[in-house]
């Protein structure tokens, strides 16, 4: 048997991928991932001023190239520019990482319709028609031996009971879990596999907010209660990132993978 040392299994040298939501958070933690793995990396976000600085710091950091495309993806406009964008610098596109997402908070009582449309139109519909629009990109390098992937970033909320009042996440982030097993079931004979992460607790401003700790928030402390004894790291989102990415995640399709330490099935 060949092909079975941990550079043929895990490579992802030269890839070429784009991380959407990539300025913080989970999306800066899959970058710096593949950056650190050899990757070309894009990353996009709303704000254009974090995105330069993330994808800066992340260039040197790692030493490799990370451009910024910023972009909201909530509406047709900024699909279209991202795709465009990224036309204007590459031919081809290995790996999608879907990781842009918002959420809105409010109690049922008070919840509004604009807080519901903002995140299903980016949680969702922007999934879909980024996906979409780069499809030919997708394809255009594709083979049956070395397909290209979609890896869309869901949430334990789309499985579970969300702990907070987010009346709109937890639906969105499910639906994102049925699109990715559909996408999945089209695309496969077409040599782009799709599958999901479902993260738990990450030490994001997402989360922060929610608990309204804020950037004093004691992450520590927080995750002392979770069943692994602490929240997620850098390295275990990033590296099942990864191996969806590399040879040894292609026979994996139209999964949702959970990243978050036992807390569901606990």
């Amino acid at each position: 048997m060949t092909g079975l040392s941990l550079d043929d299994l895990f490579s992802v040298r030269d890839k070429v991928v784009v991380v959407t939501g990539g300025s913080r958070g989970i999306g800066e933690m899959i970058a710096a991932g593949f950056l650190a793995n050899g990757s070309r990396v894009y990353i996009s976000s709303r704000k254009a001023e974090a995105c330069d600085a993330t994808a800066s710091r992340l260039a040197e950091t790692f030493g490799g190239p990370c451009v910024s495309i910023p972009a909201d993806l909530s509406t047709r406009e900024g699909v279209d520019g991202l795709s465009g964008a990224l036309r204007d610098h590459e031919d081809h596109l290995d790996v999608l990482v879907n990781n842009a997402a918002v959420t809105w908070g409010a109690s049922i009582d008070d919840f509004p319709e604009h807080g519901w449309d903002k995140v299903m139109n980016t949680n969702v519909k922007g999934v879909f028609f980024l996906t979409q629009r780069l499809l030919p990109m997708l394809e255009a390098c594709a083979t049956p031996e070395g397909p290209s992937r979609v890896i869309n970033i869901g949430s334990i909320d789309g499985i579970g009971t969300p702990r907070f009042d987010t009346f709109s996440y937890g639906p969105s982030k499910a639906a994102l879990h049925a699109l990715t097993r559909q996408l999945a079931g089209r695309l496969v004979r077409r040599n782009v596999l799709v599958n999901a992460i479902a993260p738990g607790a990450f030490p994001t401003k997402m989360l922060s907010t929610g608990l309204g700790t804020g950037p004093d928030t004691d992450w520590d402390a927080f995750g002392s209660d979770f069943p692994r004894g602490r929240i997620g790291t850098p390295q275990d989102v990033a590296g099942l990132a990864l191996f969806l990415a590399s040879r040894a995640g292609a026979f994996t399709v139209g999964d949702i993978i959970t990243c978050d330490g036992g807390s569901l099935v606990s």
